[in-house]
């Protein structure tokens, strides 16, 4: 009889599958903004309290999107190209944790910037044709 129980672990990567792309953080960020918006545009309590709920978890989403990216897809030979490219991450980073904690678009629109900053490097370092399957998304 074994002393350890086994443990349930999480990850993005137990394969590695090689999918890694900044749509996903994208659409996470985009939905934070627009849940910003529909939060503005509304005056019920319940409704309100709801958006700031999934607005922080789409936030997080985009965190852990943008992480995997970083740690995972990024390599020693992308940060030669691009110096910057752990300084944007960083800054992305902490702008999802902004996003969380605030309901001003501009806090939203600066996480979109910084992704698309990322999509910039991953797109020149080969990202769509190591990651997606063909066509998907255009």
């Amino acid at each position: 009889m074994s002393l350890y129980r086994p443990r349930t672990v999480y990850a993005h990567c137990d394969i590695p599958c090689g999918v890694y792309d900044p749509e996903q953080a994208r659409i996470e960020a985009e939905s934070c903004f627009k849940i910003i918006e529909k939060y503005e545009g509304n005056e019920d309590p319940l409704f309100r309290a709801r958006c700031v709920a999934v607005k922080e978890e789409r936030a997080e989403l985009a965190k852990q999107h943008i992480s995997v990216l970083w740690s995972d897809y990024f390599k020693p030979e992308h940060l030669e190209q691009f110096p910057n490219l752990h300084d944007v991450c960083w800054q992305a980073l902490k702008q999802c944790s902004n996003v969380k904690r605030s309901l001003d678009k501009a806090d939203a629109r600066k996480l979109l910037d910084l992704i698309d900053q990322i999509d910039e490097m991953w797109k020149k370092t080969g990202g769509p044709e190591t990651t997606r399957v063909a066509g998907r998304p255009g």
